[in-house]
């Protein structure tokens, strides 16, 4: 008999990839999305509930009639700059929420959950690469939410026995290397879709907001991590947590930092395109520098980023946004826009 995984959000970017992985493990992804940004179309490796976690009585309904056995939580709200103009909206949505699908496993006896964490719960970094130890100060509330959950994570277990994996993601990036789903927020903020999408004539250029941090090229560096990889990782934690004696906190990245020009010049490079740019000034809380340490997830998990350098993070997303652009009858997206 197959095992049945909740996957709140699983209609998003990151979720829809875990759930292919699930399914390949053997696994059946029950998802349950709102699809205030996800999108029904990503939905394509298991069953679909169309709901709100706020709605306790609908996840418990879920996980009673699909005899859930464990949990992977991706709903949330993960804009920074909307999240500095409505805490409140982050609040009630990423931390409220998940209180109430986490008082729903209590009640229906379901034990394991993997989460869907953050760098940004450390804020600014004291020291680079950053390992679990480190401080843990968000500097906004979408960083806070987060926190938040780690926090009550602990407590849940202390509680009523509910072992959690914790996964601190750096940067997510790519799109499945098969074409079945990719990134398209709306609105777009992350580095390279923006990049790609300046490649394909889709804006007119992109920004490079500071030029000035003590970097090599002048340039914010960060550390990006192939989506395909990322899902991997929430495999093996659901693998695992049968096993685990206490609640774990993983950072999730390759340990090697990429800078904005160094993106600019992959897109080109792989693209064969001109990336048109504009230089502007740094953007207020922007850390020079963000770079994970990521030995204990090796340690933990034995997993091991296998997509994750920068040429094949961006050639499998400008495929993605090629097939978008083109509307392909087979790209999921060609109709609708997809976001999560």
């Amino acid at each position: 008999m197959s095992t049945n995984i909740l996957v709140t959000g699983g209609a998003g970017y990151i979720g829809s990839h875990a759930c292919k992985a699930l399914a390949q493990a053997g696994y059946v992804p029950v998802t349950i999305d709102n699809l205030v940004y996800g999108h029904r179309e990503m939905v394509k490796w298991g069953p679909f509930i169309e709901g709100d976690l706020a709605n306790g009585e609908l996840l418990r309904q879920v996980m009673r009639d699909h005899q859930i056995e464990a949990v992977m939580h991706f709903a949330a709200y993960a804009y920074v700059g909307e999240s500095m103009e409505d805490p409140g909206k982050y609040f009630r949505n990423n931390v409220s929420n998940t209180i109430n699908l986490l008082d729903a496993m209590v009640d229906c006896g379901v034990k394991h959950i993997v989460f869907s964490s953050t760098c940004a719960t450390y804020g600014m970094p004291e020291h680079v690469p950053i390992d679990e130890s480190h401080p843990q100060r968000p500097v906004n509330p979408y960083g806070e939410s987060k926190l938040f959950i780690e926090r009550a994570l602990r407590w849940y277990d202390t509680a009523h026995s509910i072992r959690s994996v914790s996964l601190r993601y750096f940067n997510a990036a790519g799109a499945d290397p098969d074409g079945e789903t990719g990134e398209d927020h709306d609105p777009e903020t992350h580095l390279i879709p923006l990049v790609i999408q300046t490649a394909l004539g889709q804006r007119e250029q992109v920004s490079i907001f500071g030029t000035d941090y003590d970097t090599p090229d002048g340039s914010a560096v960060r550390d990006y991590i192939h989506v395909a990889d990322l899902a991997a990782a929430h495999v093996k934690a659901i693998e695992i947590l049968p096993a685990c004696n206490d609640s774990l906190f993983l950072n999730l990245g390759t340990g090697t930092g990429y800078s904005v020009k160094d993106v600019i010049n992959a897109v080109e490079r792989v693209s064969g395109r001109k990336v048109n740019t504009q230089e502007a000034p740094r953007r207020a809380g922007d850390p020079p520098l963000l770079v994970a340490q990521p030995g204990l997830a090796a340690e933990v998990l034995g997993w091991v980023p296998a997509l994750s350098d920068l040429d094949s993070i961006v050639a499998t997303a400008l495929r993605w946004h090629e097939r978008q652009l083109a509307g392909d009858p087979g790209y999921a997206g060609s109709q609708q826009q997809i976001s999560g």
